[in-house]
């Protein structure tokens, strides 16, 4: 039933697939699609197993190894991991693999000493270490923070294969396991969803790292991911998509993304949104309630400019709104432009100084005083918010 995949000559994926996942990371991130954790057989020599699966999915990890070696029979489990979506099964997995030692950096041992408090046999690595299985070795590469701070990756040496964790990874569950096989334009967004949900915070430490993997002057002809498809075609797009992405690279385009008690706020941006257009800047509305926050904040990888607007409720911006911005601040998004608007009762400016409080502890410029106007807008009011729409579409055609 749980059957391996053969990517090459001695080399066979053994992870496993989560169709039914909806939402990783504490719902923190939407997971439309599921998602796979990827594990890898590699068989010279000697024998290696490199990543493992979550708890709950041992049993399938199981039978997709031991359907091309006798556990018994690996050498070395390396584990480039230890959260436990990737480290959970390891306990069960290791009373098969008597003979395995377990080969990761020192932060991952105390990762998984303190999370499973088993005795293994560990060695011990870091950057520029090696492992000879016997015809091939893998060479090691730390990354710590893409993104915690045990993470690592592994080069096969000759082959120019990268094992990179979590880094290029989407969640997206399939049978199928290339890029190629689905589409790159499939993967790309996959790709960036996962980026921005999860390491945009983290893209100066990436940044230093891609650099630093350019300067080693190695092939990487193929991208093993631990999570969704990996890049056998295009890896060199993978790698591409996150320099842009850790750049903070983005298109001229604003995301509009509100809340409304009695469709005032939404009014005006409506009306914003039209003065948008008008300035032939592209643009899109999300009420934030009834919108999947991570995709919201995928398609904000992508823009340039973010308006947020908000009604008045308890002397503050609706819980939706407050949300968004409470992500927006832990993933520091890079070279945004925002502003603020909304209708109120009779507390004009207490959602503008909040939100652009928030918005500036996120790293985000405030571009334009806040637009507030008071219950329902009128033509008049309406016409101020198509103005607003276009000051703000050239704040953003702006170099």
């Amino acid at each position: 039933m749980f059957n391996p995949v053969k990517i090459k000559e001695g080399l066979y994926w053994a992870g496993a697939i989560d169709w039914n996942l909806r939402a990783f990371h504490g719902f923190t991130y939407s997971t439309h699609n599921g998602t796979t954790y990827n594990s890898y057989l590699l068989i010279d020599d000697k024998v290696a197993l490199i990543d493992g699966v979550g708890a709950h999915f041992f049993n399938e990890w199981r039978q997709r190894v031991s359907r091309v070696i006798d556990p018994g029979e690996i050498d070395y489990f390396i584990c480039n991991h230890a959260e436990p979506d990737h480290s959970g099964a390891i306990p069960e997995m290791m009373k098969l693999m008597p003979k395995a030692k377990i080969v990761a950096n020192q932060r991952a041992k105390d990762a998984l000493l303190k999370q499973y408090c088993s005795y293994w046999d560990f060695q011990i690595v870091k950057t520029g270490d090696t492992l000879n299985l016997g015809k091939k070795a893998l060479r090691f590469i730390e990354a710590p923070m893409i993104h915690w701070p045990d993470s690592m990756f592994d080069y096969l040496e000759d082959d120019g294969i990268l094992f990179s964790n979590d880094a290029f990874g989407q969640h997206y569950a399939s049978t199928e396991r290339f890029d190629d096989e689905l589409g790159l334009d499939l993967i790309m967004n996959e790709n960036a969803k996962y980026y921005a949900n999860i390491l945009w915070p983290l893209s100066p430490v990436i940044l230093k790292k891609l650099d630093e993997i350019k300067k080693m002057n190695i092939a990487i002809k193929m991208i093993l991911t631990s999570h969704g498809l990996s890049w056998r075609t295009y890896p060199q797009e993978a790698i591409e998509s996150y320099l842009r992405f850790a750049r903070g690279d983005s298109a001229k385009k604003v995301i509009i993304a509100y809340d409304t008690m009695y469709y005032s706020t939404e009014k005006m941006a409506l009306s914003i949104l039209e003065g948008i257009l008008s300035q032939g800047i592209e643009a899109r509305l999300y009420r934030l309630p009834v919108s999947d926050m991570g995709d919201i904040i995928k398609d904000l990888l992508y823009a340039r400019g973010l308006l947020i607007g908000s009604s008045v409720v308890n002397n503050n911006i609706l819980p939706g709104v407050e949300k968004f911005l409470f992500e927006l601040k832990g993933l520091h998004p890079l070279n945004k432009t925002a502003s603020f608007f909304g209708s109120y009762g009779w507390m004009k400016d207490i959602a503008a100084k909040s939100t652009e409080e928030t918005l500036k502890d996120a790293g985000i410029k405030v571009a334009l005083p806040s637009l507030n106007i008071k219950y329902a807008p009128d033509a008049d009011e309406l016409k101020q918010c198509f103005e607003f729409g276009q000051k703000f579409a050239l704040e953003v055609k702006k170099d």
